[in-house]
């Protein structure tokens, strides 16, 4: 089995981190998929549930920025630990103290600081990954990262909660987020390895702040890393944006709302896209490693979540209450997101020698992507509604299309044009004793 995971090129110094990191992430998980349904059912509005989601999500992009350069700085592990305990603090006080108040900016406050946790723990292994792992398979491993990042906060975040609720109510489900947070900590614990190199050793505090700043500086000093970023940040808008709408728009008479199916029945068809990311987080991986980056990116990732944006809205319009045809969008949507598993890589690669700096400007895309795609729906739900926020999405992913076009990376195997090397026996045989 080890051996298994060593041919996509991961260390089995890291696999228990990996597991780590589905275990945490289920924790997180939890309420994604009803916790816009829970406050409008408190009565709060629509536009106060989805900035609920979005101002998470802009902490999340504050932990996330910070990630990569903390971590090389003062060891992952470390950092993964002080994300988790963070974590699992503030949750118990959104719980034992925010919800029940039913005080809105209470509430808000809350739940956006406990933003800044998971960030630090899942994405300070990224940085542990980087410095385990040879370029030309990093692409591999980054597919199975989002493999177990899908399968904790998508498949048993979305599906436990959907079986535990009926039998519990929606608040009692909230509390079932926490044995899997505590389980996925301590397993950090015990674990997780530390940095093969700490680049905090011996800075000043100077240095180190101007490490941190690197980490946002490099968007505006180099193209390509900025350009990589907003494609990142594009590519979740539907994992983040359409469990804000969907739940009202399918659940609910609020809104436009066609209320077609049960809030559980809506659980389980969004829990879809992250079953089929278990396969194709790790499948485009291997792909783009063997067969290019950037083209797999632009027509399956961008290309295939455009279709997905509107499929969503029109399928159950011309079909009705039919699950089937739910989950084939599912599995459209699920598809697309996991294309785009290069982009670490090349970041990385087109930032020598800053590669904390490149790994904490992609940490901070991938945490605004958790701020921008409710933030879509808070700001345009009042004006052009569910169907309009679709198309919008739809757009921006034509928008990362376009940017693809502009990319191009030299990736380990391949020409300047993207065409792959023809390896001679001498290297077929060495890359087979390699594996």
């Amino acid at each position: 089995m080890i051996r298994f995971f060593e041919k996509f090129g991961i260390p089995r110094v890291l696999l228990l981190g990996f597991l780590a990191v589905a275990i945490f992430m289920t924790g997180d998980g939890f309420e994604l998929t009803f916790l816009s349904k829970y406050m409008v059912d408190q009565g709060f509005t629509a536009a106060q549930a989805s900035g609920l989601v979005t101002v998470y999500g802009l902490f999340a992009a504050l932990g996330g920025w910070t990630a990569g350069v903390l971590a090389e700085m003062f060891g992952a592990r470390r950092v993964m630990m002080f994300g988790a305990c963070w974590w699992i603090a503030v949750h118990l006080v959104f719980l034992g103290l925010a919800l029940p108040s039913g005080v809105y900016p209470f509430i808000l406050a809350v739940y956006a600081v406990r933003g800044i946790g998971y960030p630090l723990f899942i994405y300070s292994f990224v940085v542990l990954m980087a410095q385990y792992i040879t370029p030309a398979r990093l692409a591999s491993a980054t597919g199975f990262f989002w493999t177990c990042f899908s399968l904790g906060i998508g498949v048993f975040g979305a599906y436990l909660p959907s079986f535990i609720m009926p039998h519990f109510g929606e608040y009692k489900t909230f509390w079932f987020a926490l044995p899997f947070s505590i389980v996925g900590t301590i397993m950090c614990f015990l674990f997780v390895p530390k940095n093969k190199v700490v680049k905090g050793e011996g800075l000043s505090t100077k240095e180190k702040l101007k490490e941190l700043t690197d980490g946002a500086t490099i968007l505006f000093t180099n193209r390509k890393i900025a350009i990589c970023a907003i494609i990142r940040i594009i590519n979740n808008l539907l994992l983040y944006g359409f469990p804000v709408i969907m739940p009202l728009y399918l659940c609910t008479t609020k809104y436009g709302g066609i209320n077609i199916f049960k809030t559980e029945e809506w659980m389980r068809i969004w829990g879809f896209v992250f079953v089929v990311t278990l396969i194709f987080n790790t499948f485009w991986g291997w792909f783009m490693d063997r067969f290019g980056w950037v083209w797999p990116m632009r027509w399956f990732g961008c290309g295939v979540l455009a279709v997905g944006s509107v499929a969503f809205y029109y399928i159950p319009q011309w079909f009705g209450a039919n699950a089937l045809m739910m989950i084939i969008a599912s599995i459209i949507v699920g598809i697309g997101t996991c294309a785009f598993s290069c982009l670490p890589t090349i970041m990385t690669l087109e930032a020598p020698g800053k590669q904390g700096a490149a790994l904490s400007a992609y940490n901070l895309a991938a945490g605004l992507t958790t701020f921008v795609g409710p933030g879509i729906a808070t700001v345009l739900l009042p004006s052009i509604g569910i169907e309009g926020i679709c198309w919008t999405y739809a757009a921006l992913y034509v928008v990362a299309l376009l940017l693809t076009c502009t990319l191009h990376p030299k990736q380990p195997g391949f020409d300047e044009k993207g065409h792959r090397i023809k390896e001679t026996k001498t290297e077929t045989a060495e890359s087979a004793i390699a594996a």
